[in-house]
């Protein structure tokens, strides 16, 4: 065979590697962004919560205060772990 055929055929099978490689790739990251659609879902939820918490009526022994703060502390968690995540290429 010449080496312009020969040649031809290398670059179609890098080709075909680099194609595959960007297909492992994106399935990777679209598993990572799930995760992340799960932790965006419990953060919304979270929020929804201390919503609810903070229109309700005032005190109830100290315990709708608490409530307030173990909340945005979990809000707090939760987005630690979606940076830590972007941070480090997964999920």
């Amino acid at each position: 065979m010449s080496e312009t055929i020969l040649a031809r055929r290398h670059l179609v099978a890098g080709m075909g590697f680099v194609l595959a490689a960007g297909s492992v790739t994106s399935l990777a990251t679209s598993a990572a962004m799930a995760e992340q659609g799960n932790m965006d879902a419990a953060m919304r939820q979270l929020g929804n919560a201390l919503e609810s918490l903070r229109r309700a009526t005032p005190n109830k022994g100290g315990h709708k205060e608490r409530a307030v703060g173990l909340i945005e502390q979990a809000m707090a968690e939760v987005q630690a772990g979606i940076d830590y995540a972007a941070e480090h290429g997964g999920g």
